[in-house]
């Protein structure tokens, strides 16, 4: 067993290239804890904020190891953790905001934050799916109900989290109007199954609404983009219906929630992780989750790979947001 490991971190805030190669000590579990040798992991926005020290109150320890979503490989386990053995297959959501992450050779974490994972999928891929499919799934589960027939409208569909929930409105029975700036964004999502595609840059709130939703507004408004996208689902949702979003930091009008008896639901899917409690929430979704790829319903799209060398590339990428679906680096 190796004592030490290779890590990138950094060690203040600043651009893609503050992240430093490093080696140190292979972290033991503690009693309720996995430690897991990294597949892979991939990105999402939280990843580059913290790195650009937009969310300091996230950003782990200094130097900080960054990443949230991993799987791998179970390598030791914790005295009271009964549920994994060593060669398990997992994913998980283990830290990399509050704690220290996944971008290094080896992980710990609470054993509530892994699932094991899906069996029809590559290991590496399982790394694409925790932040993106636990935020779509407690976006349209725990925080509105999406059924058969209603009108789902999905904001960047062709993003992480978007991709995700285009595929889950599809499996509820919903009728998905999807989201996109460019025709490949909005061919992709057709791909993923939603019903309609709009290019929101060139159709007025209105027209779509009146052409996909009967001119009373969608049932539901499925927001991980937020800023004046959520001003905007709040003019495309009907009386009484839900916007559901990823974020809510910005400065809205948010009359129209009374004047028209709306639910506003907003998930945060790292805040078991941030707060050290009910972290087995994650691994119970995570568990769901695996069962959905494996029955079809779900499949992650990854676009872009990089080994863990890459980082920095990995995060100019996310950045310019020139992608579909999800970024994965592989430990090689």
């Amino acid at each position: 067993m190796a004592t030490e490991m290779t890590a990138f971190v950094i060690e203040s805030y600043g651009d893609p290239d503050v992240f430093e190669r490093t080696t140190r000590e292979v972290p033991e579990p503690a009693a309720d804890e996995l430690r897991v040798d990294v597949a892979a992991f991939s990105l999402n926005p939280v990843d580059y904020k913290i790195r650009q020290g937009e969310i300091p109150d996230f950003t782990p320890e200094f130097p900080a190891t960054l990443h949230c979503d991993v799987s791998g490989v179970v390598d030791a386990v914790g005295e009271d953790v009964e549920q994994f053995e060593p060669g398990d297959e997992v994913y998980g959501m283990p830290g990399g905001a509050g704690r220290q992450g996944a971008l290094a050779d080896y992980v710990v974490g609470h054993a509530g934050t892994f699932a094991r994972a899906p069996e029809s999928i590559p290991l590496e891929d399982a790394a694409s799916l925790p932040v993106v499919a636990l935020t779509a799934w407690e976006l349209l589960t725990d925080k509105s109900t999406v059924g058969i027939d209603d009108d789902l409208l999905v904001y960047g569909a062709s993003g992480g989290v978007g991709h995700i929930g285009v595929q889950l409105g599809r499996w509820f029975g919903a009728d998905v109007t999807a989201t996109g700036s460019t025709e490949e964004k909005r061919d992709f999502a057709e791909k993923l199954g939603a019903d309609h595609t709009v290019d929101y840059t060139a159709t007025d709130v209105e027209a779509y609404v009146e052409e996909y939703a009967d001119g009373d507004g969608f049932d539901v408004v499925f927001d991980p983009v937020g800023d004046d996208h959520l001003q905007t689902a709040f003019e495309a949702v009907r009386p009484f219906g839900a916007v559901v979003t990823t974020e809510s930091s910005s400065t809205q009008d948010i009359s129209a929630l009374h004047a028209n008896s709306l639910e506003l639901g907003v998930v945060l899917v790292i805040l078991p992780v941030l707060l050290g409690d009910r972290q087995a929430r994650i691994g119970e979704e995570l568990a769901d989750i695996a069962s959905l790829v494996d029955d079809g319903v779900v499949e992650p799209h990854v676009d872009e790979r990089f080994a863990f060398e890459d980082v920095a590339d990995a995060h100019r990428l996310g950045e310019a947001g020139d992608f579909r679906g999800k970024i994965l680096l592989v430990n090689e």
